[in-house]
């Protein structure tokens, strides 16, 4: 979940920001920044729910579990598809507030809009929250801010997905009988997502606490499986002699891209583990029936991420509920024997 976008539209101008239910846990009280001014509302509630990348898989589920939620709650829903565009954010923030919604839920698709997302908002004096990504209120970089200045958010804990990666990499390197001197980890996302960067470095610490020595090479990726692909093949040709690889990213589209890849490359599917994030379009491997070196995946779902933050905004504006810093939904490993009984989407 997480792919590309022009941070260009930092210096140009940009906007706004933002995953029944299972039990979620909450981490702290609400940042007052972004939210101080927002009265409770009387009547009817409108929400305007901001999505990039509306049409990849995790995110049409998000989208319907936040539509589900709304009609159970009574409320007025609206998603939008924003795509890659960090200028479209901006837009269509803006035609939220003149509309009149009372919320606005984002997941942007570059989080250098936070500040002038945080700000329109606070000016129109409406509710903001953002789903599954990290947004600053006071500068574009979320690793940088302070806790107090990251806008309240709903999705999952990246340090914790990233450590579940990890320990069944591990595992699966156990199984396998690989040594560290033939093997190279692969670890492939969109650098400058914080999520993105949690996620890796659970993974990374969680593997080489149970196998240390086995060296890791970082790919820069647009988090998309093309874009994944495209760097993995290069990484792969310049490591030639490599017998085994070990895959993880910030989601997916780099796990599959990077599997893609090997498989290009004549890489058999017993020399890789690949580590999905999502579990999405690692089941699109595993329904084929065919050998494949994605071994496993985290499956987060979305419906619960959309219904959640649904729930959480609707509180906030009927009730006058502080919107808790973070949110964490579940998430649960699974594998080709697993992943239908564990309810995943196979888009």
């Amino acid at each position: 979940m997480i792919r590309s976008t022009n941070r260009r539209v930092a210096a140009a101008g940009s906007l706004l920001l933002s995953l029944g239910l299972v039990t979620a846990c909450s981490n702290g009280q609400e940042t007052t920044g972004a939210n101080a001014s927002v009265a409770p509302v009387s009547g009817k509630i409108s929400i305007t729910y901001l999505q990039k990348q509306g049409d990849q898989e995790y995110f049409i589920g998000e989208a319907a579990g936040a539509k589900a939620k709304a009609a159970e709650l009574g409320v007025d829903l609206k998603v939008v598809n924003l795509g890659n565009d960090a200028n479209k954010t901006v837009s269509e923030v803006q035609a939220a507030i003149a509309q009149k919604t009372n919320g606005v839920i984002i997941v942007v698709p570059d989080p250098a809009v936070g500040p002038q997302v945080v700000q329109t908002a606070r000016d129109a004096k409406i509710a903001l929250l953002t789903s599954d990504d990290q947004v600053c209120a006071t500068g574009p970089d979320p690793a940088a801010c302070a806790k107090s200045d990251l806008v309240p958010r709903v999705g999952f804990s990246g340090a914790q997905m990233g450590t579940e990666v990890g320990k069944r990499a591990a595992a699966e390197y156990a199984k396998a009988g690989w040594t560290a001197a033939d093997t190279r980890i692969i670890s492939a996302w969109k650098q400058d997502v914080t999520v993105c960067g949690d996620r890796v470095k659970g993974a990374k610490q969680a593997f080489d606490t149970a196998v240390p020595g086995v060296q890791n090479i970082d790919v820069a990726t647009d988090n998309t499986p093309t874009g994944a692909q495209d760097k993995v093949a290069a990484t792969v040709t310049a490591n030639a002699g490599v017998k085994h690889w070990v895959v993880w990213g910030c989601n997916d589209e780099n796990v599959h891209g990077g599997v893609t890849a090997l498989r290009n490359a004549g890489v058999g599917a017993d020399n890789v583990i690949g580590i999905g994030l999502g579990a999405y379009l690692a089941c699109k491997d595993w329904s084929g029936g065919k050998p494949t070196g994605m071994k496993a995946a985290l499956f987060i779902n979305g419906k619960e991420v959309g219904a959640l933050a649904v729930q959480s905004m609707v509180d906030k504006l009927k009730n006058g509920k502080d919107l808790p810093a973070e949110q964490f939904a579940p998430t649960t490993m699974v594998d080709a024997a697993s992943w239908q009984s564990a309810g995943v989407t196979c888009g």
